[in-house]
């Protein structure tokens, strides 16, 4: 079952791309520690919409929404290393003593999106998908496996 806070989050992908507008996804891949949020969960940073999800919040996610700006220019992905450890004597609530590592990337618009809201089939020749939307499980077809 889909939480709803992703549901957000990928409605609001679809009608970006429905308009043509790309947006830049941050995803959290590991942490050590305390943090505010956990891996896999997402922001959605559309310049024409604003934020959907959350990567944590406070200084730490101003981190990581700069790095979007960025990414949304470039189009090259990046790794933000959140370090939520320093300054424990800080007055901000976001010094939780933990580190994330959020994979920021650029989402483009689909060529095509069905009526549905999914994208069209890419074809038996597209190129596998890479990054933390990779990361359902399914084995990398890029690395040999054991079994």
């Amino acid at each position: 079952m889909i939480r709803q806070e992703d549901r957000e989050l990928y409605d609001a992908l679809v009608r970006a791309s429905r308009k043509g507008r790309r947006c830049v996804l941050a995803t959290i891949v590991s942490t050590r520690g305390s943090t505010p949020r956990k891996v896999g969960a997402k922001m959605l940073v559309e310049p024409d919409a604003g934020l959907v999800g959350t990567v944590g919040g406070g200084c730490g996610e101003g981190e990581v929404i700069e790095a979007a700006r960025k990414v949304l220019s470039t189009g090259k992905p990046t790794m933000v290393r959140v370090d939520l450890t320093r300054d424990f004597l800080s007055l901000s609530p976001a010094v939780c003593g933990g580190i994330m590592d959020v994979f920021v990337e650029a989402v483009e618009p689909a060529l095509e999106v069905a009526a549905d809201g999914k994208g069209a089939d890419p074809g038996p020749d597209a190129a596998p998908p890479t990054g933390p939307a990779a990361l359902d499980g399914s084995p990398d077809p890029g690395v040999a496996s054991d079994g």
